[in-house]
């Protein structure tokens, strides 16, 4: 080996990276085969049947003759609508996000008794091991919360006596840990960031065992740690509406493929949360927000039908906002004329709008989610159903609670965290096969060529 030398890595990587564009390049023939699923996704739009769960459901469509027909979505955990359980918890005014843990956990709803002591165990699983806080969050900060999320989530296997073990038993504890503790890994996590990366005061804050998920998360996030009732409710039914969708989505799927590997909890939950950070996945709240602050700032005439669509299509065109050509919160993989996550936390947005002086950014929002499919089908010359996903309406709750940005697509992740877990030990117990799908190699044979001949 010659001795290493000073470079320029700046004008390094440039040069590799043309390289890689002179000699990647695959044609959108190749790409749009129809034998090949892209995105494991059929010619229709449906999904690759990639396996069963007992866990959750989500049904956007049905199929007539071997095609497509949108029907309003629905969603179901372990079989029960989640409409009929969020609205039974408002008729019953109680939190309702640690039955719905339960549920997914176990298969099926708790007794009152049981449910009792299902919080207790919670409250006793939350504390984090010794040193923890110090050691493994408040060191080597991050500016992304969900990252340092992960990389706490991961750090856990050390202070595990018993980490690789996939026994439902030792399965199930793990998950009752990561679940508990999610929300004030997320709490503290937020405040190291904003100390470090804001220069503001840092409030670790150890709540008292009685409180629910909801409450935790707002008890340690706020520097007062106050809140009202209404509004841990609500947040409850952000987190309830959260918890879990299904096996096919991404942070779920990444779950089994870990999961069918062999590896640990720890490692296949890291995974999926990173997975969770993605804008195309759970950090789409956030994306929403920042573009409907796009809107406002530019929009003039927030009432005119005209000009709010005009503006929607520059951004459909790449003209505005972040360039993607993304109207974020509208559209869905499976659901296509309504999201059911969305039509509720559109209801209870609304009501606490009017309260709060949100009412007017609140008929904004409407107005985008009503006016998108139009302006989507002219300049895309696209018949595709489009209707409003849960990201539409939970980035104006969070902002109604007072929320930060920051903490948007963590709020995601502790809620989700428990279908996480629940697809993990289905995955492990009725699996039994690595997760592999094919990729067709179209590289031509090419001789090698010596060293000294290139």
């Amino acid at each position: 080996m010659s001795k290493a030398k000073l470079i320029d890595s700046t004008s390094f990587i440039k040069n590799i990276c043309e390289g890689y564009g002179e000699n990647n390049f695959i044609s959108p023939e190749i790409l749009n085969n129809p034998n090949v699923k892209r995105g494991l996704r059929n010619q229709d739009g449906t999904g690759v049947l990639a396996g069963v769960t007992k866990i959750g459901s989500v049904q956007g469509y049905k199929m007539v003759d071997g095609e497509r027909e949108p029907v309003d979505g629905v969603l179901t955990y372990r079989g029960y609508s989640v409409s009929e359980i969020i609205d039974s918890i408002d008729r019953e005014d109680r939190f309702g996000f640690e039955e719905v843990v339960y549920l997914l956990l176990v298969g099926r709803l708790p007794g009152k008794s049981e449910l009792e002591e299902f919080n207790d165990m919670l409250a006793h699983h939350r504390n984090l091991p010794p040193n923890f806080t110090e050691d493994m969050i408040i060191k080597a900060p991050s500016s992304n919360v969900m990252n340092k999320i992960a990389r706490s989530v991961l750090a856990l296997y050390s202070f595990d006596d018993n980490p690789d073990d996939t026994s439902l038993e030792n399965m199930m504890r793990q998950s009752l840990d990561l679940i508990a503790r999610l929300p004030m890994i997320a709490a503290q996590a937020y405040q190291v960031k904003r100390h470090y990366y804001e220069k503001k005061s840092m409030h670790l804050h150890v709540p008292p065992d009685n409180l629910s998920g909801a409450e935790m998360l707002l008890y340690c996030m706020r520097s007062n740690r106050k809140y009202t009732d209404e509004e841990a409710k609500l947040l409850d039914k952000c987190l309830i509406l959260h918890a879990e969708h299904g096996g096919g989505n991404n942070s779920a799927f990444t779950t089994r493929v870990l999961s069918s590997s062999g590896t640990d909890t720890y490692s296949a939950i890291a995974a999926s949360l990173c997975s969770l950070k993605g804008p195309l996945h759970g950090g789409a709240n956030k994306r929403v927000v920042e573009m409907m602050e796009d809107i406002k700032k530019n929009v003039k005439n927030w009432k005119s039908d005209d000009e709010v669509s005009e503006y929607i299509a520059k951004i459909i065109r790449k003209e505005v906002g972040d360039r993607s050509g993304k109207i974020y919160g509208m559209g869905h993989a499976v659901y296509t004329l309504s999201d059911p996550r969305a039509a509720i936390l559109k209801k209870h947005a609304k009501n606490l709008a009017a309260k709060n002086g949100f009412l007017e950014y609140f008929e904004l929002i409407e107005a985008v989610e009503r006016l998108t499919p139009d302006v989507f089908r002219v300049v895309k010359n696209s018949s595709k159903p489009l209707c409003a996903n849960v990201d539409m309406y939970s980035g104006l709750v969070y902002e109604m609670l007072n929320i930060p940005h920051d903490l948007y697509t963590p709020i995601f992740a502790v809620a989700r965290v428990a279908g996480l877990c629940a697809h993990r030990i289905e995955e492990i117990m009725t699996g039994g096969r690595i997760i592999r799908p094919g990729y067709k190699c179209i590289s031509k044979y090419t001789p090698y060529i010596e060293l000294s001949d290139r």
